[in-house]
């Protein structure tokens, strides 16, 4: 599906919301429109609007997002080490404006639960010192090493990469998404 990426600029730290799932709805939505904000021309819009996400992880009622340094990641997977979280992501689309009209925009959070593997201190330091769990909200990575860490997921695969495939198929219009065999 052709798509371009931009970069929002939103400060997450700005946002406060107890309630995780808020959180990332809100968190989401000012990143999307932020984006939107920056096209001016009709032309200029994506045929689908802009779409904007942001995941974000829960273990024992405590919200996290990317670890602010390593000695924070390795905290936190002596935690999850074995146990369960549950990672939200927030999706916010935002149409095209039409004239005379402002659209409401689509709004969802998908969770999906994350069984950790059971990891020794090494393995710990081993996959932090990747750098990998430094860039990524609670600390991981499904698609890159961080695979190799979860033992198993109870919802959408995609959504723990960050957008949730299933979702997006039902806000669009099918005939914008890519024909071929099968």
């Amino acid at each position: 599906m052709p798509h371009r990426v931009q970069l929002s600029g939103v400060d997450e730290e700005g946002f406060q919301e107890q309630d995780p799932l808020q959180l990332v709805q809100r968190l989401a939505l000012a990143k999307a429109l932020a984006v939107a904000s920056t096209l001016g021309s009709e032309a200029a819009w994506p045929s689908m609007g802009v779409l904007g996400c942001d995941s974000l992880l829960v273990v024992e009622q405590e919200v996290w997002g990317k670890p602010r340094d390593a000695a924070e990641a390795v905290a936190r997977w002596r935690r999850m080490a074995g146990g369960w979280g549950d990672l939200h992501t927030g999706h916010a689309l935002v149409r095209r404006p039409t004239p005379g009209a402002s659209p409401e925009p689509q709004l969802a959070v998908v969770t999906t639960r994350v069984h950790f593997a059971a990891l020794s201190d090494a393995a710990i330091a081993s996959y932090v010192a990747s750098g990998e769990p430094l860039a990524c909200a609670g600390g991981f990575a499904l698609e890159g090493r961080g695979g190799l860490v979860v033992e198993r997921l109870e919802g959408c695969f995609s959504n723990v990469i960050g957008l949730s495939l299933p979702l997006l198929r039902r806000w669009l219009d099918p005939g914008v998404l890519p024909q071929g065999p099968g």
